[in-house]
Order: C-alpha cells, then sequence, then structure tokens
C-alpha cells in the first residue's frame, strides 16, 4: 500500500484512500479519523449543528434519545452512547449506566458519607457517579 501525505495549508483537511476492496485495515484508518476530527453532529428542531467536544456538559439518555447537553441548549445525537463513549476524547467519563460526564465541566465532586460521589457542572446541573463506575472515576481524577 502507497501512502503520500501533501501539507498544503490552504485547502481543507481530508483524507482520500484508494482501495480494491474495504478491508480490516481501511476500516481501522476510517475509524481513527472519525475518533481524532472530534465534531459531532447534533439536531435541534430539524437543524444540524456541528458540535466541539469541549462546549458539551454531558451527554445523557431522555426518552430514549441520546442529548447532548450544553450551557444553554440541548442537543439530540444519531450515535449510540456506548459508540461516544470510545470516540470522544479522554476528558468525558462514564459516571452512569446512561451518562457520559466532561470532567472539564464539572465545577465540584461532592463525596458523602456512604460512599457516593455528586457531580456540579459549571451549568449547575447534578448528577451522579454509580457505584459500578465509582473506581474509574476515581482514577480518572486521580483520587
Amino acid at each position: 500500500m502507497k501512502c503520500e501525505i501533501i501539507v498544503d495549508r490552504d485547502c481543507e483537511e481530508r483524507v482520500v484512500i484508494y482501495t480494491r476492496e474495504e478491508n480490516t485495515l481501511v476500516r481501522e484508518i476510517q475509524q481513527l479519523l472519525q475518533r481524532q476530527t472530534g465534531e459531532l453532529l447534533g439536531f435541534q428542531d430539524r437543524e444540524a449543528v456541528k458540535l466541539d467536544p469541549s462546549d458539551i456538559y454531558y451527554i445523557t439518555i431522555v426518552d430514549g434519545k441520546v442529548c447532548a447537553v450544553c450551557e444553554q441548549t440541548t442537543y439530540v445525537l444519531k450515535e449510540r452512547l456506548y459508540t461516544l463513549e470510545e470516540r470522544l476524547p479522554r476528558f468525558f467519563v462514564k459516571i452512569h449506566q446512561s451518562c457520559l460526564a466532561n470532567l472539564k465541566k464539572a465545577e465540584r465532586f461532592d463525596a458523602s458519607i456512604a460512599g457516593t460521589l455528586k457531580i456540579r457542572f459549571k451549568n449547575g446541573d447534578v448528577d451522579y457517579v454509580s457505584r459500578r463506575q465509582l473506581k474509574a472515576v476515581k482514577e480518572r481524577l486521580g483520587i
């Protein structure tokens, strides 16, 4: 397989793969590129909006739909939560079965005597870390 890289600061970045057949290597390259772009497509009232992951406070499931909660607005995402978990940057962590939290948007972590961990986000929303995810969240926070 030949590889050619052309650096042109004036053009839009894109990757084109010429292949005789789609194989595992091509699919792996495609998945890697999708993870690197970082942008998500959110929908609100028939309007599609490009979302930067750093603007998202958390991603949760509401009425069976995957939603990205930003400071003022909530967007519906077409992707599954488990694929987003793999694709999003490391500052997103799964805090319970139906929520991925952006640790950069967390304002405060309150630990209770019972061992639960409450997360207060900068937009005022509050959520709790499940016991099953507590160890992974603490490791990510360095606690």
